[in-house]
């Protein structure tokens, strides 16, 4: 097990090491997100119930559409440049692979949302410390992460990337999507979590199925 981590780790630490030298995608990334929370803050009145409404289909607007361009960014930057096929050529399982480009995707899209997340709270004038959104963003990015990745890199290998990616990955994500628009709602009108507690087993189940099956599927998806 030691080694098995030891390997995705390394696999992390590169992808890591490649965005502290460009910063292209937690940069792009958040500025996107901020620019979508900023538009739709001027669209409604902060005070209004209907934001309150509104605002956790925002939220995961501005977030779904910033992962995949993130998941697509990241993905086919390893395309252009080799850098998958020389992952493929070292003597590693294709999960490991999976794996390691799966956390260091989560990775970036939980930096991104930490710092959304308060100019998301100050834009639409919700309360700041909300600790059970937190778990609700970090269980619903794992979902997207790992379906994500698996798909970015099938879009990656064709020559509409930029459009494949969104139209194999939305229809899947779809159940996750739902369940964390309803589960910030409940958090955002003042409810205990465990009003959401449904929401939230269907996202729990959702990312043990999809880490599965997506690390299982990687290996025919990187296949040529």
């Amino acid at each position: 097990m030691s080694e098995y981590l030891g390997k995705v780790g390394a696999i992390i630490w590169k992808d890591i090491l490649s965005e502290l030298r460009t910063k292209d995608i937690v940069t792009s990334v958040l500025v996107f997100t901020v620019l979508v929370l900023v538009i739709f803050s001027f669209a409604f009145e902060p005070e209004s119930e209907v934001i309150r409404l509104l605002s956790g289909g925002i939220l995961w607007v501005a977030f779904t559409f910033a992962g995949m361009l993130g998941l697509s960014r990241s993905m086919a930057a390893e395309t252009d440049k080799g850098s998958l096929q020389g992952l493929l050529l070292c003597p590693v399982d294709r999960d490991v692979i999976f794996m390691g480009k799966m956390a260091a995707s989560l990775l970036f899209m939980l930096l991104v949302e930490a710092a959304a997340m308060p100019i998301f709270l100050i834009l639409f004038n919700l309360p700041v410390f909300l600790p059970s959104l937190a778990l609700v963003a970090l269980m619903a990015t794992i979902g997207f992460a790992a379906i994500g990745t698996i798909f970015a890199t099938i879009a990656a290998n064709t020559k509409a990337r930029e459009i494949m990616l969104p139209i194999l990955f939305i229809p899947v994500a779809v159940p996750v999507i739902i369940a964390a628009v309803k589960a910030t709602g409940v958090i955002i009108s003042g409810e205990p979590l465990s009003t959401a507690r449904s929401w939230l087993l269907i996202i729990a189940a959702f990312d043990a199925i999809f880490l599965v099956l997506s690390a299982f599927l990687f290996e025919f998806a990187v296949e040529e």
